[in-house]
């Protein structure tokens, strides 16, 4: 079994998806807090192994349709890089280890990470097949991703709106991939996913506009009605860096033709990536210099 080979199909790039579980931890106030620090970062890695696994599991199930698609057939077992063997298990090897390490390093974190895993599994094998379910699944895992933080800072001024904002930010970002996908494949879209057969461009372009706007209104009113804010409303100035941040990637997604892999959007595109680090900034700034 090749190293590379299997770390290359547990997808390090999109383990960037799992930074939202620093979520709570920053908007709790407790960025500088070492303990509650190290928890979490613990708590990032066994996300990451996790969700290795379950890219694992997704690639040994659609190793067939993605040797038809013009980018997926070059992923390790796709192209026999690696064997389905050597995948299978490590994929069962894995869960087997970080789920009683989730459970040694909280019980509550332990439990939103078997959650995460039945999700993602429940998608691998079903969800993603059914038209409109297969978006609010990956929704879902994203507000799962926040949700582990909670209990690593024992949150106790977290606000609810941050399960919104990243339920539909994560929401946007997949019918936009769905877009990407459905526009490079075609015809073929359907052979690949069932449920891309279901989909149409004007449909997605509804639902990418509705989301949009839901996301937009509600990180605006998350930054004056969330009681652990500066009660000066302060946080009000970082919504034109959300703005420009999704106005860019819809300029990507629209005029670019990007969107199919959103992690190498973001690790890519130099203007995203500095005015998420600006909102990233001015949001440090606001809740902890006083």
């Amino acid at each position: 079994m090749s190293l590379k080979a299997l770390i290359t199909a547990m997808r390090p790039k999109q383990w960037a998806k799992n930074i939202f579980v620093f979520a709570p931890l920053v908007f709790d106030q407790k960025l500088f807090h070492p303990v509650y620090l190290a928890r979490t970062v613990a708590g990032f890695v066994l996300l990451c192994l996790i969700s290795g696994a379950v890219y694992l599991v997704n690639d040994l199930v659609d190793a067939e349709k993605d040797r038809q698609h013009p980018r997926k057939r070059h992923r390790p077992i796709a192209s026999g890089r690696l064997s389905p063997r050597a995948a299978m298990v490590c994929a069962l090897l894995i869960p087997l280890v970080g789920l009683p390490a989730g459970f040694l390093l909280d019980p509550l974190f332990g439990g939103v990470l078997s959650a995460y895993l039945i999700l993602q599994v429940a998608y691998s094998f079903l969800l993603k097949n059914v038209v409109i379910m297969d978006a609010l699944a990956v929704a879902a895992g994203f507000v799962l991703r926040v949700a582990a933080g909670i209990p690593l800072v024992e949150a106790e001024r977290f606000s609810p709106w941050i399960y919104t904002c990243m339920g539909l930010l994560a929401l946007f970002i997949s019918f936009s991939k769905r877009r990407h996908e459905l526009t490079l494949l075609g015809e073929n879209a359907n052979h690949h996913r069932e449920s891309l057969g279901e989909y149409n461009v004007l449909l997605l372009d509804q639902f990418i506009l509705i989301v949009t706007a839901a996301t937009l209104v509600a990180y605006t009113l998350y930054t004056f009605s969330a009681p652990n804010l500066p009660s000066n409303h302060t946080m009000m100035l970082t919504v034109p860096f959300v703005l420009y941040a999704i106005f860019r990637y819809l300029y990507l997604v629209y005029v670019k033709g990007m969107g199919g892999e959103p992690e190498e959007i973001v690790l890519r595109d130099r203007p995203l990536q500095v005015g998420v680090l600006l909102w990233g900034m001015a949001v440090i700034l606001i809740m902890y210099v006083r």
